[in-house]
């Protein structure tokens, strides 16, 4: 058995009013194939172009340890000189990823490279973070603590992508308190016996190619697996939704402080409190709406 995937649409190009009549106002995720051919960075983004004019940057990286009590939001595991962490992606598999990295502000050069594409939505302009992984490595069911929506553009490399609506968050196994779900959860091969309500969700799939665009509507769960070496970046517009806003402002403003409270005073019982009650949660869901 397999997951609920639907693939995801793909076209060439789109216009600016038919995305928003299309995806941004009825909130369906697309991909579109060459709306990077006319930016510097699809001709220059590449592996070896980042070590050349990175190389010298000590980079932060994560890897797929389960979230500890101990460790601050999004700390860091390890760190790397960018060149060294190049090298890494290029001869082997590696589990380390850089995460939320402002590249584009330690090398100015880089902003010159990419545009705002003119969809309809009104982009934040602040520097867009980057993404790096290497052959096999995952990122986490998760969605974002702003709610935004996303425009996710892959270079160098292909990277698969399993994305669920928020309707569907009762069969995902969300962990309370948080954004994500349970981390020992095997979205590229689940077990079903172990995690039956995830034969009862429907998600999307597409295999992301150098300089091609997914775009995820405000709120969706994200999965991401690199296939080779890659990076990416998104670009974000605030959440259209009041009801989604107010999602945003709570977890920014609430749910984030408290969880971090809870940690340091519950250490490890309460990472563990949180993991049984993914399981608790969504199985009384599963019965009750079968």
């Amino acid at each position: 058995m397999a997951l609920n995937l639907q693939e995801i649409p793909r076209v060439p190009t789109m216009c600016k009013d038919d995305f928003v009549k299309n995806h941004l106002q009825p909130q369906r995720p697309v991909v579109i194939e060459k709306l990077t051919e006319d930016w510097p960075a699809y001709e220059k983004w590449h592996l070896a172009y980042i070590k050349q004019v990175a190389g010298d940057k000590i980079v932060p990286l994560y890897d797929d340890r389960p979230v500890a009590h101990d460790e601050g939001f999004n700390e860091a595991h390890a760190e790397m000189k960018m060149s060294a962490y190049i090298d890494l992606l290029e001869e082997k598999p590696t589990n380390f990823r850089i995460f939320l990295y402002n590249i584009l502000k330690e090398v100015p050069s880089l902003q010159a490279d990419y545009k705002f594409p003119k969809l309809g939505m009104k982009l934040i302009k602040g520097l867009p973070m980057m993404f790096f992984g290497g052959t096999d490595s995952k990122v986490f069911m998760h969605f974002d603590i702003d709610v935004t929506n996303i425009l996710h553009f892959q270079f160098h490399g292909k990277k698969r992508c399993v994305i669920f609506p928020p309707d569907q968050s009762p069969y995902l196994y969300r962990v309370p308190h948080s954004l994500i779900a349970r981390e020992d959860i095997d979205f590229t091969d689940p077990d079903f016996e172990k995690w039956p309500a995830l034969q009862k969700a429907h998600g999307y799939v597409c295999e992301l190619q150098h300089g091609e665009m997914l775009y995820m509507p405000e709120g969706y769960w994200h999965f991401m697996h690199y296939l080779t070496p890659g990076f990416s970046i998104s670009l974000r517009s605030y959440p259209r939704k009041i009801k989604n806003l107010g999602k945003a402002l709570y977890n920014l403003l609430v749910m984030r402080h408290y969880d971090n409270f809870m940690r340091k005073r519950k250490g490890q019982e309460w990472i563990d409190y949180k993991n049984n009650q993914a399981i608790v949660r969504t199985h009384e869901y599963l019965n009750k709406y079968r």
